[in-house]
Formats: C-alpha cells, sequence, structure tokens
C-alpha cells in the first residue's frame, strides 16, 4: 500500500469553517523517557523535532461540541508563538501549514480517531476576494 504513516492534508480539508485557539501551547510529554518528576519533551519519531500541543475548536456548526475541541501538535524547534488576537474576537481565529493525519482506533472507546499535526501556527489569510474596479463609462 503506498499510504505509510502520516497522511498529507490541508488546512481546508481538516478545518473548513476555520478554527480558533482555545488553550495554551504546551509541550508534549515523552512518558516513556520521562521519570519520577524529570520531564522530558517528545519529539518526532520521523524528523526528531520537538513537539508541542495546542487546543482547538472547529468552527464548523454541524459537529457535536463534545467533538468541536481538538489536540493540534505541532513539530518545532522552538515554542511555536500563537497569532495576536484580533479585535472584537473573545477567541483567536488560526490556521495550521504542513498538515498531516495519522489514523488510529482509540483504546478506551474503539473508535477510529486522528492524530492531527502541523508544521506551522499563523493568523488565518484573508478570506474572500477583492471586489471586481468599478467600470467608468464613457461619456
Amino acid at each position: 500500500m503506498a499510504l505509510q504513516g502520516p497522511i498529507p492534508i490541508n488546512f481546508e480539508q481538516v478545518f473548513p469553517h476555520g478554527c480558533y485557539i482555545v488553550g495554551e501551547v504546551e509541550p508534549v510529554k515523552d512518558f516513556e523517557a520521562s521519570t519520577g518528576g524529570k520531564f522530558v519533551q517528545g519529539r518526532d519519531k520521523n524528523t526528531g523535532e520537538l513537539v508541542w500541543q495546542v487546543a482547538v475548536m472547529d468552527a464548523d456548526p454541524t459537529v457535536k461540541a463534545a467533538q468541536k475541541t481538538v489536540a493540534v501538535k505541532i513539530l518545532a524547534p522552538v515554542q511555536p508563538v500563537p497569532p495576536a488576537p484580533m479585535a472584537g474576537l473573545p477567541i483567536t481565529p488560526v490556521e495550521f501549514e504542513g498538515m498531516t493525519v495519522t489514523p488510529y482506533v482509540h483504546q478506551a472507546t474503539g473508535r477510529l480517531a486522528y492524530s492531527i499535526r502541523a508544521r506551522e501556527m499563523r493568523a488565518p489569510r484573508s478570506i474572500g476576494k477583492p471586489a471586481p474596479a468599478a467600470s467608468k463609462d464613457a461619456a
């Protein structure tokens, strides 16, 4: 089979209505290497880069409330900085670049789930196209 490992996917496929940051960017714990009071940050198995995560809320109005918040893991050498808050919004919109999904079976529920990873976090691009220039009628 040609698909092995993380599956490349774009932001619009994962979050067609966008998403919002609802938590802090935090290091992901390496549970095997961390012992007692010693915290060891996780690294990506393929690239060796540090792994961070941030909770985001899916803006899709059809998603059930219990499924709205998901964690996005970010591979980066230093802690990613969220985009600046937007005036008038209580939560910050965000987009991700270099996204992948890895399907797995959730052990507690036995249901299919997805691990979402990204290479970059940034402010959303402007939506829509500029209005066409008004034409002038010749007199």
